[in-house]
């Protein structure tokens, strides 16, 4: 199954749920059946009164999870290209409803962000109500690499970052440190990858009958504390003033060519976020541009109803098959992107990603639109 659930018993009978994915060689990858079984058991959780608190991390000490398991869904969308396979239906509606669960949680859910957190771990992270990372941390959302986009509520949490930095975040796929995470509100804690079996001894003696929320807060500040001299130095915010004025841009190929004209500048982590644009995928970066902007407006369950029309489109249209081809399956590195300049790319194509590709009520409808 690759992932464990376990329960550690506490004081006066209560219990802390631990969810720990266990995919190590995949950097825990989400495939469905680990989606399908974290999600019951987050429900079951959610209904046993005497699960007081939850924490869900990653085995390994490389990645609390690198994003969704897309190799199977890949190869089934190259099986019938211009078709939306099944498995991807359910895929996107599974991970997505799960990820709406976990940021309506009704108790406690700590989120232990180590190593690399990437798409679909950001999915899984960002609706956390404790959103932990510590010194390895490595936060991204690398679609544009693959002819995807930021899903999993990347729509949600990039459009309220300050200023432009979730649209440049979005584009380049740039890496985000520890404290890049804090500074943006994309986390909440600062531990020492160390601490963690520190956490869980602190879970299991807190009197959760008496002021739980005060005696957890209290524990998280005093293990945070001891961290706090390991925080790595700011990396995003320092730039955004530049990052602003670079994305001023009136529409998406002048912010596309304004990045990636940075592909020689003194600021190496400017010119490597230029490189990742300059080979990513130009259909992508208008996707991003138009999620961000619409995601303004929207509910939570109405940015999940979005992205799930835009990730089946993805699968009917030829770039994240190819993306998923060069930089996963060949990995020549060198994909053949069908609309290769981004100025050229077709008004309609960009809007039909955000078209029904069902009949009757939205597959989603389900998730509730009063979570905001």
């Amino acid at each position: 199954m690759n992932i464990q659930f376990e329960e550690l018993a506490s004081l006066h009978g209560f219990r802390i749920g631990i969810a720990s994915l266990d995919a190590a060689q995949s950097l825990n990858a989400l495939s469905l059946p680990m989606i399908e079984a974290l999600d019951a058991k987050l429900a079951a959780w959610a209904d046993d009164p005497g699960i007081a608190c939850v924490l869900l991390r990653g085995n390994g000490a490389k990645a609390f999870c690198a994003g969704g398991d897309v190799r199977k869904l890949v190869d089934a969308c190259r099986e019938h290209p211009g078709e939306i396979p099944d498995l991807a239906r359910r895929f996107f509606a599974d991970e997505y409803r799960l990820d709406y669960r976990i940021h309506c949680y009704p108790k406690p859910l700590i989120c232990w962000a180590h190593g690399h957190v990437l798409g679909g771990g950001m999915g899984l992270m960002q609706g956390a109500g404790i959103r932990i990372v510590t010194p390895s941390s490595r936060l991204g959302m690398p679609e544009i690499n693959i002819g995807l986009y930021p899903d999993v509520g990347g729509s949600w949490f990039l459009a309220r970052l300050p200023g432009k930095l979730g649209l440049f975040l979005g584009l380049t796929a740039s890496a985000i440190n520890a404290r890049d995470a804090l500074d943006l509100n994309l986390a909440d804690r600062f531990l020492l990858d160390s601490q963690q079996d520190e956490l869980i001894d602190g879970l299991v003696q807190l009197n959760w009958q008496e002021q739980p929320q005060l005696q957890l807060h209290s524990l998280l500040k005093a293990l945070e504390h001891e961290a706090h001299d390991e925080l790595p130095e700011a990396q995003w915010l320092p730039r955004r003033a530049r990052i602003d004025e670079l994305l001023d841009q009136a529409d998406l190929p002048a912010a596309w060519h304004a990045l990636t004209a940075l592909h020689s500048d003194s600021d190496l982590l400017m010119a490597r976020a230029a490189k990742t644009l300059a080979g990513g995928s130009p259909l992508t970066a208008h996707l991003v541009w138009q999620q961000i902007a619409r995601a303004k407006q929207l509910s939570l369950a109405q940015v999940f109803q979005m992205e799930y029309a835009m990730s089946l489109n993805c699968c009917r249209h030829p770039e994240f098959p190819e993306g998923v081809r060069a930089r996963l399956i060949d990995k020549d590195q060198a994909p053949r992107w069908h609309w290769p300049d981004v100025a050229s790319i077709p008004d309609e194509v960009i809007e039909s990603h955000f078209s029904a590709v069902w009949e009757g009520a939205h597959p989603l409808t389900d998730l509730s639109t009063h979570h905001q």
